[in-house]
């Protein structure tokens, strides 16, 4: 059935009727829009927030915490009345009160494998709002066997990343995040913090990108990734690059159901114990020492281009997928020394030059992320 505003939705919805690229039509495709938020934490609530506004018509949200008081330096969806409150119950509350017109669907069960395809179909995109590694990859997968968009963003401090991830149109999150981090590399806004102000800036490109996708105008972060720097005032962009070798989205893939994601972001098998010195292993504080002696040292990164790009420690690039291939152009006199973001590339590469006949060869435990940790 078309839909048909009242004399109350027009006045409400009018400054958006009246840009061309919008209008009545694409205000009824808002209307008819069903998105849902995974977080409604600091980027959910601006998400949500402007959402509502905008009138799209039906908003799921999943979110299985209380409201605390800490949540209020940066969460704008709730007030000092909402602390111990369910934030579903709070949030709904807000949006209603802002939009009476709309649909708030609250999902109160905790995202899980099991129950993950069975709410993401009921919308039509879904905006990934969490704050942990395991729901990340979690968000992205159902989206990629759903053929559904995932609106992604990650914050951090002074620093924000936002993206869509579309595997039918461009790369997914595997894409750009092939292995989680190691668990003790893993920040958290605990223990670090986060600026009370970011997660609105970041959560409102978010919502921005949702509402270009609904309406269809202008042009999607698909296979784009930008970068805030709230210091600096500073946008970048990188390109990303849909991998044809992705378990999940590639040629061949490997992934057809929802795995257990706890069990895949600790990565047991792969972590490397770092009070257990062995000669396959070199630390950061080692390696910044021997660089520093200008030791005869070959570094080897084994990250993707993009990712080397955005920032490195210096030495020859060879991404992990390409490196059986390229094996002649390692240097045999010298010490190897590999490294990719968290430390588990690295240690498949370590595992690989060994079984061809290296000797001289070892991984960075931590990776970059160690190395950057570590201010070194």
């Amino acid at each position: 059935m078309e839909k048909h505003f009242s004399n109350l939705e027009l006045h409400r919805y009018a400054r958006h009727i009246e840009i061309p690229e919008i209008g009545i039509e694409g205000q009824k495709k808002l209307n008819d829009g069903r998105v849902l938020i995974v977080g409604v934490g600091g980027l959910g609530s601006p998400v949500a927030m402007y959402l509502a506004a905008a009138g799209v018509g039906t908003i799921g949200l999943v979110d299985p915490d209380v409201v605390d008081l800490s949540n209020l330096q940066r969460q704008i969806i709730y007030s000092t009345d909402d602390i111990g409150k369910k934030k579903l119950d709070a949030a709904r509350e807000t949006l209603i009160d802002l939009n009476p017109h709309l649909q708030i669907n609250i999902h109160e069960s905790r995202l899980t494998s099991e129950n993950a395809l069975q709410i993401f179909s009921q919308y039509d995109l879904v905006v990934d709002c969490s704050d942990n590694f395991p729901t990340r990859y979690l968000i992205n997968d159902a989206c990629v066997l759903l053929a559904k968009p995932n609106v992604y963003a990650s914050i951090f401090r002074f620093e924000g990343q936002v993206s869509v991830f579309y595997a039918n149109k461009g790369p997914c999150y595997r894409c750009l995040y092939p292995t989680p981090p190691l668990p003790e590399f893993i920040p958290n806004c605990v223990e670090n913090g986060v600026l009370g102000v970011l997660p609105g800036i970041i959560g409102s490109l978010q919502a921005l990108e949702v509402i270009k996708i609904i309406i269809g105008q202008g042009e999607s972060l698909i296979g784009r990734v930008l970068m805030f720097d709230a210091l600096k005032l500073k946008f970048n962009e990188i390109k990303l690059q849909k991998n044809s070798e992705c378990p999940i989205c590639g040629v061949h893939p490997t992934i057809h159901e929802l795995i257990d994601y706890e069990k895949f972001c600790s990565a047991p098998s792969l972590v490397v114990n770092q009070n257990t010195r062995n000669e396959n292993q070199i630390t950061v504080e080692e390696l910044k020492a021997r660089m520093e002696q200008k030791n005869n040292l070959f570094l080897l990164d084994v990250r993707e281009i993009f990712e080397h790009q955005m920032a490195n420690i210096g030495g020859y690039l060879i991404p992990l997928n390409e490196l059986s291939d390229r094996v002649s152009e390692l240097d045999l006199s010298r010490e190897i020394i590999i490294y990719c973001q968290h430390g588990i590339r690295s240690i498949k590469a370590v595992e690989f030059l060994k079984q061809q006949g290296f000797k001289n060869v070892r991984n960075l435990v931590g990776g970059l992320d160690a190395w950057m940790e570590q201010n070194v």
